[in-house]
Formats: structure tokens, C-alpha cells, sequence
């Protein structure tokens, strides 16, 4: 598809007939053979809108999110959730889709006023939220996150979640909490997760990440001391893995993979590849 190019700040009900349109009901979006619909007219197959929201511009033409009642089988048509998509779309339409579901969630979760409990009405000057009674405006937020790989040499400490498919595992990571520097979280949770210290904490970039608002912040950790200990519920293994024998790791695209990929290539004396968007 065209490039994402840019955001605007409006929430409209107006849809243009030169646009792209986005598909969505509840937690899926809708394809056509395959492909995201980008025919306003589609619109109008898919049941009543309840509501359309402006995304941004592709090539400068207006990019609408249209949330639908119903979700209708039609010839050609499918429906997938956004994480189902990851690895098997571009890295331009995963990034439009992560915006779109994280303004849909966030629409749908700010309704009512968090103040007084009146019911809120979408400002068309800006993205916002306004309360219709006590004028509480609430903006869309992200929750910022770290993500580290943890390196020993030519070893890089990898973990499985009890909800990841069999035999993947990905790098540690965690929510920021209030009070915390990047820094320190990335201490706390590598201790609080596989109890091991580690040093020298470096940046190397972040991502935004729809699952389900968050801004990855990106590191790379050198073990300093500890024996791996998984805590229970959160780590279902964790283990060193030499750099010749990754086990199943996430796709391109994702800033877990770019991590890796980044310590690979300073292994190998290669450049490091660009962050992804």
C-alpha cells in the first residue's frame, strides 16, 4: 500500500469520496481478497456506522476509520485482528492499523466523562474527548514501556510467556511505573523476571507498540551477575541462547527482532538496521 505519511489532529464525520477507509468491528478489520479496503463506497455494504474517525493522510488523500454494528460474510470479504496481521502485512499497513485500533480503543473507552460521568462528545478541532458538562477533556495516552535484550558475550538471554506459541521466545519488557526512570524500570523488571542484575544499559530506539497503547523504549543490557530464576506467572522459561542457535524469534518489523538483529550485527561487524517505524 502507499505510505502512511502524516496524522492530523481532527476527528470528523464527514468522509470524502477520495479517500482510504478502514473497516472495523470490535477487535477486527475488514479485507478484501486479501487487501484493506480503501473504496468509501465499501462503507455502506458493512452495516450502519456508528461511528468515523480521521486517521491521517496517504499521499495526501484523507485515511477514515469506520467503526461498524455488524459484520457482514460477503464474498471476498474476511476479518482479522491486528495481531494476526503482524508478519503477514507491510510495515506501513501495520503501522496504519495500529493507529486506527488504538484510537477505536480509545474512542470506545471514553464515552463518559471520567470527572462527573456525563456523557463526552468528540472534538472536530482536535483529538480530544470533551465532556458535555463539565467541558474534561481526556487526549488519547500511551504507556511507556521497555524492552531489553540482556547479552553475556555471544549469548542473549531470551523468555517465553505462558501465552507465546510453543518454542518462541522473545526479549524481556515491561511498563514504566510512576516514579521510575526508563533506567530504572529496565533494572526492576529484569530483576523481577528472571532475577538477574544487569549493566551498561544503552538506547537504541523505540516503537510504538497497539497491543494495547504502548511506546517501547528499546535497550541493550550486558549481564552483570545472577543465576536465572523465571518468576512464576509471567515467565514460563528463560535461557541463554548462543547467538548461532536462536530458537523461534518474533518477525521483522517488531522492535524485539530489531534488537537481536542489531546485536548480530555488531557481532558480525556489519551496519545495524534501521529501527522500524
Amino acid at each position: 500500500m502507499q505510505k502512511f505519511t502524516r496524522f492530523t489532529a481532527s476527528l470528523s464525520t464527514e468522509t470524502r469520496g477520495d479517500g482510504w477507509v478502514l473497516i472495523r468491528h470490535e477487535q477486527s478489520f475488514a479485507m478484501y481478497q486479501g487487501n484493506l479496503l480503501h473504496d468509501p463506497d465499501m462503507a455502506r455494504y458493512l452495516g450502519d456506522a456508528e461511528y468515523q474517525m480521521t486517521l491521517g493522510l496517504i499521499d495526501d488523500k484523507p485515511c477514515q476509520l469506520v467503526r461498524v454494528r455488524e459484520q457482514l460474510d460477503l464474498p471476498g470479504l474476511s476479518w482479522h485482528g491486528l495481531r494476526g496481521l503482524l508478519g503477514h502485512v507491510d510495515d506501513s499497513t501495520f503501522r496504519l492499523l495500529g493507529v486506527a485500533q488504538q484510537l477505536d480503543i480509545w474512542h470506545d473507552t471514553h464515552r463518559f466523562c471520567g470527572r462527573c460521568g456525563q456523557p463526552t462528545q468528540v472534538r472536530l478541532d482536535e483529538r480530544a474527548m470533551e465532556c458535555s458538562a463539565c467541558g474534561n477533556r481526556q487526549y488519547p495516552k500511551l504507556a511507556p514501556c521497555i524492552i531489553v535484550l540482556v547479552t553475556r558475550g555471544e549469548e542473549v538471554l531470551l523468555a517465553r510467556s505462558p501465552n507465546f506459541r510453543s518454542g518462541f521466545f522473545s526479549t524481556l519488557a515491561g511498563f514504566i511505573e510512576p516514579g521510575e526512570s526508563a533506567e530504572e524500570a529496565l533494572r526492576r523488571e529484569v530483576m523481577e523476571e528472571v532475577g538477574i542484575e544487569v549493566e551498561q544499559l544503552e538506547y537504541l530506539g523505540s516503537q510504538n507498540w497497539p497491543f494495547p497503547n504502548s511506546l517501547m523504549l528499546g535497550f541493550h543490557a550486558r549481564y552483570a551477575g545472577g543465576e536465572i530464576v523465571p518468576q512464576p506467572g509471567e515467565i514460563e522459561e528463560a535461557h541463554w541462547w548462543h547467538v548461532d542457535q536462536l530458537p523461534a524469534i518474533p518477525p521483522e518489523g517488531t522492535i524485539s527482532r530489531w534488537l537481536i538483529d542489531c546485536y548480530l550485527a555488531r557481532l558480525s561487524g556489519q551496519p545495524e538496521p534501521p529501527v522500524p517505524a
